[in-house]
């Protein structure tokens, strides 16, 4: 049996370091990543081992790149930006809202049913690291990578498409400044509570109190960022 060359996969602890870098880092809306040379340049690696590394991500569905654009966080969600973007154009923030509770009480029911020790671990970690977080931008880095981890939990490639699809409309329709004071999430933030909920219950094998936790969590979202849209209409 022929074995690879020793070069042909990249050192574990470089796809650690990108690992470690990305979840860290403090990306765009779109969660395009920093280019090759910048990225590089960060991990104190060559290119080549980067792309590797790279390479490795985007097989596990981690980020997926557009030639041309970059390479952006997650799965691919359609074939194209115009696809998102069209989708964009047609919806609002309430429609989307709406769907998000049509879609993620489902996702969070089957993750409470499919979810492995690795992936609820995974989401204890992202509930520590946005109780951490200095800004508002860290903060939402961390609660979309749990969301995503729910997601993922599922174990299901159609819902995980359907999660990523969604997920990429949010990012593009227009929401406005809604973040304005304090710089950072206060202790007492109705998502940390909430986030819990979702998390236990699937920890503990839940089905309906996984979708219950996330379908009031999503609500609680829904309430307070359109009562903020109705405030600015009201201000302008």
């Amino acid at each position: 049996m022929l074995m690879p060359p020793a070069d042909a996969y990249p050192e574990k602890s470089i796809v650690t370091q990108l690992r470690a870098y990305l979840a860290q880092a403090d990306l765009p809306q779109d969660g395009r990543i920093p280019p090759e040379r910048d990225l590089a340049v960060a991990l104190g690696v060559s290119r080549t081992e980067l792309r590797k590394a790279l390479d490795v991500l985007e097989a596990e569905g981690q980020l997926w790149r557009h030639v041309g654009k970059g390479t952006f966080m997650g799965s691919r969600p359609l074939d194209t930006f115009a696809d998102i973007a069209a989708l964009a154009r047609r919806s609002n923030p309430a429609e989307v809202m709406r769907a998000r509770l049509v879609i993620e009480p489902e996702i969070a029911r089957a993750a409470a049913f499919m979810a492995t020790p690795a992936a609820i671990s995974e989401m204890r970690l992202c509930l520590a690291r946005s109780r951490q977080a200095d800004t508002w931008r860290q903060y939402e880095g961390w609660d979309a990578r749990l969301h995503r981890t729910i997601a993922e939990a599922t174990q299901n490639s159609l819902l995980l498409g359907l999660f990523d699809t969604l997920n990429a409309v949010r990012r593009a329709v227009t929401w406005g400044r809604l973040r304005t004071a304090p710089v950072k999430p206060l202790p007492s933030h109705h998502s940390f509570a909430e986030h819990d909920a979702i998390v236990d219950a699937i920890e503990h094998r839940d089905m309906t109190g996984a979708a219950s936790a996330m379908r009031t969590h999503l609500r609680s979202v829904e309430r307070k960022l359109l009562d903020k849209q109705d405030a600015r209409a009201d201000e302008g």
